[in-house]
């Protein structure tokens, strides 16, 4: 299962350190699990050596695909044929074909070449939606897209996750809210269980593991807010015409 991986959460001052120590755009769960100083948290208080993951005993025979394999197997093929190859400038049948696998599509949505999204029967999209191409809907459970949101090329939005503390590595999930008028930038990641406020904005690159106020603009991994999103009454005006307004 392609899902995500998240820093996990301290549960003491040691583990705190072992995080911040190896926190930033290149830490990965693997780096930390090689790291001396988790060599040692990986063992017990009494000095033991804890469990160890064993993916052999993985299993997700009880998750609901929420559909039939047959259904499954038809959408992969049409997936394949209409949203994959970039030449083909087919938004309204794109939009239509996503209708038609029980996903709820607005007016005047526009969906680009290239776009992937794992189960359209789980997906919602408001009105007058933009996703950019590459862009990657992993749904295991339900995606809700607001009116006017923007989901830039090759943002992942990321419902699905691991139990790092599963010797079996569970599976679970979360369900991702974009509401109206937020702007998800290029290549952004956006994690499980994560709502991205009325009008917020995630800039290019950035990581997003919890929730983004409304009408806030956020930056980095993990995304912190760095200013206010101030939108102009009148389409055209600057309110600081030195602030960059490309995510």
């Amino acid at each position: 299962m392609n899902t995500s991986t998240t820093i996990p959460r301290a549960e003491s001052a040691e583990d705190t350190r072992q995080i911040q120590g190896g926190h930033g755009a290149g830490f990965t769960a693997g780096i930390a699990a090689t790291s001396p100083a988790a060599s040692a948290a990986g063992r017990s208080r009494g000095g033991l050596p804890s469990a160890t993951v064993d993916l052999s005993r993985f299993d997700n025979s009880g998750f609901d695909r929420g559909a039939s394999r047959l259904k499954e197997a038809s959408w992969l093929l049409v997936r394949w044929l209409f949203f994959t190859p970039s030449w083909l400038p087919a938004n309204r049948l794109r939009c239509w074909l996503l209708r038609r696998f029980g996903a709820k599509v607005g007016r005047g949505v526009v969906i680009k070449p290239g776009v992937k999204i794992l189960f359209p029967w789980r997906l919602r999209i408001g009105d007058f939606v933009w996703i950019g191409e590459d862009a990657y809907l992993l749904n295991l459970v339900p995606i809700t897209i607001g009116s006017h949101v923007c989901i830039s090329q090759r943002a992942f939005l990321c419902t699905g996750n691991h139990d790092y503390r599963s010797p079996a590595f569970d599976l679970t999930a979360e369900a991702i809210l974009i509401e109206d008028g937020a702007w998800i930038g290029s290549a952004t990641w956006v994690g499980p269980g994560v709502t991205a406020g009325t009008h917020s904005v995630l800039t290019a690159g950035s990581v997003a593991t919890r929730d983004l106020c409304p009408y806030m603009v956020y930056q980095g991994n993990p995304a912190v807010p760095i200013r206010r999103r101030v939108i102009n009454a009148r389409p055209g005006l600057a309110e600081d015409s030195n602030e960059s307004r490309s995510v």
